[in-house]
């Protein structure tokens, strides 16, 4: 087994590798593993995936990527955990950033110096052996070097601040007709980011997401 074939098997299941590491005590891996393989998405794959087998009107992803990733650890000889279902929480974001290069955002959310803030984690695959992996990607932080922060600008409820997120004002204005610009083509914060705009979500998958956001915050 090599993370070249662990890959090409993510990619064709719609997923997008999200880099490996070798976990050591205190990484809050939950089962025995040598190595760990974050899974994720950014670009359309995922959506598209999801959308040729489910119907996005009445299915959640998260079912249709529990039953895909289930399926795909089953047949790659390996365990699965993910960032979603309740508790216990898994330190994804931690992962991250041991595997790949990503920093913190002004947004609070992670950022990817090619994805921008268009990705997400959506698994993690536990290997009990120990594969060899290939030297780290690196890349500086890109949020360090633009000067504007026109993500910090350009929410119409400054829901973003030094303060945190604040999700009832972000919530309430979607369910308003000034939200429909944010629920049609995803926040507005994040579409001002210079960074990954290749991998905005498209209209559909975007107020999917929104829609299931909303929800999760009703």
């Amino acid at each position: 087994m090599t993370v070249d074939h662990i890959g090409a098997a993510l990619a064709e299941a719609g997923f997008t590798p999200r880099g490996a590491f070798h976990p050591e005590p205190g990484d809050g891996v939950p089962e025995p593993a040598g190595t760990l393989v974050l899974v994720g998405n950014a670009g359309p794959g995922m959506w598209r995936s999801f959308t040729a087998v489910r119907d996005p009107s009445t299915e959640l992803i998260d079912n249709w990527t529990r039953d895909t990733l289930g399926a795909l650890a089953g047949d790659l000889g390996c365990r699965v955990c993910f960032p979603f279902g309740g508790r216990p929480y898994f330190p994804f974001q931690r992962w991250a950033r041991k595997a790949e290069p990503c920093y913190t955002s002004p947004l609070g959310i992670l950022i990817h110096p090619l994805y921008g803030l268009w990705h997400g984690y959506r698994g993690a695959l536990m290997f009990a052996e120990r594969l060899e992996l290939p030297l780290p990607e690196t890349a500086s932080n890109p949020c360090r070097t633009c000067p504007d922060k026109p993500c910090l600008a350009t929410c119409p409820v400054a829901a973003f601040s030094g303060d945190g997120y604040d999700v009832p004002a972000c919530a309430g204005h979607l369910r308003a007709s000034a939200g429909a610009d944010c629920m049609d083509l995803g926040c507005r914060a994040r579409r001002a980011c210079p960074i990954g705009r290749d991998y905005h979500y498209s209209p559909p998958q975007a107020r999917f997401h929104m829609e299931a956001f909303l929800r999760n915050h009703g």
